[in-house]
């Protein structure tokens, strides 16, 4: 049996790629081969796994929203346990410490992977907590008659704008072990996926929230909540409760009969919103970290 390492780099690698993505995840959209061509950077490596030429895993390192590398190797279940995993994370962790990355981090969601995790030096620092929503006839939301709900597509001036404040606050309030780090370039290139379907919220001339969903392009009928915030100065009067209940009215007439959406273990207060409007817990999701280079 012989283990090849090699970088994706065809359209039908990263196909192959986002086929073993799928596969391990199938609860998960997974993006496409296109927005993978154009969030690729140095830094970023998008890698296969063979045994005897057939594909049995993938893997990808990248900078993390928390700064350190994001290492995520996963391996098709017919081929574990036989050395795939732990020569897809020890490409990983190479190419990040080639990079610079003196620490690493992944999300992992069994005890299985969390086991293997720890082997090399891994431990864990958060939890994300998952809960999912059925789209059925959905009613128009109540908006207030001063707050104006208009979705990106219309107005996609507005998207760059909504960076700072409303971005910054979210992300520097958002209840994570670390500060998150977004740049305004990954904020226009990586967090608006569904301009039809992402939603700001307009006072006037001010920008004060936004929400919306996030598409499956291999399961139309399943989306992720989006980025959900509200300037600080305005929370506490039903924006988000507007937003949201604006996204499940678009998702009901876009096709959308499955949101599911992940919030950290701190942060009850979007938890308890998801509840009054209906979502179920499904899932739980340990953050671990180690240290570069890997024991």
């Amino acid at each position: 049996m012989s283990i090849e390492i090699r970088v994706a780099e065809t359209d039908a690698d990263l196909e192959a790629w986002r086929q073993v993505r799928i596969a391990v995840l199938p609860d998960e959209r997974c993006a496409s081969v296109e927005w993978m061509r154009k969030s690729m950077t140095p830094e970023r490596a998008y890698l296969l796994a063979e045994i005897d030429g057939v594909v049995a895993g993938s893997g990808l390192a990248g900078r993390s929203d928390f700064g350190y590398a994001g290492l995520h190797p996963r391996v098709l279940p017919a081929f574990r346990r036989q050395g795939v995993g732990t020569a897809l994370l020890q490409a990983l962790a190479a190419h990040a410490v080639d990079h610079g990355f003196e620490q690493a981090g992944t999300n992992v969601d069994d005890p299985g992977s969390l086991a293997f995790s720890e082997r090399f030096g891994a431990v864990e620092v958060d939890r994300q907590i998952e809960q999912v929503r059925e789209v059925g006839d959905e009613p128009e939301p109540v908006v207030p008659e001063w707050l104006e709900i208009v979705s990106v597509a219309d107005r996609p001036e507005l998207w760059t704008a909504a960076y700072d404040p409303l971005a910054l606050q979210a992300f520097a309030d958002m209840a994570t072990y670390r500060p998150i780090v977004v740049t305004r370039e990954q904020w226009e290139r990586d967090w608006l996926d569904w301009p039809e379907g992402m939603l700001l919220a307009v006072v006037g001339d001010e920008i004060v929230g936004c929400a919306g969903l996030e598409r499956d392009i291999d399961e139309p009928t399943r989306a992720e909540n989006a980025l959900t915030a509200v300037l600080r100065g305005w929370r506490g009067r039903g924006i988000a409760t507007s937003l949201k209940r604006a996204t499940l009215t678009f998702a009901a007439a876009n096709g959308v009969r499955q949101i599911y959406t992940w919030t950290q273990t701190g942060n009850e207060g979007m938890r308890a919103l998801n509840e009054q409007l209906g979502y179920r817990y499904r899932g739980v999701s340990i953050t671990v970290r180690a240290d570069l280079p890997i024991g």
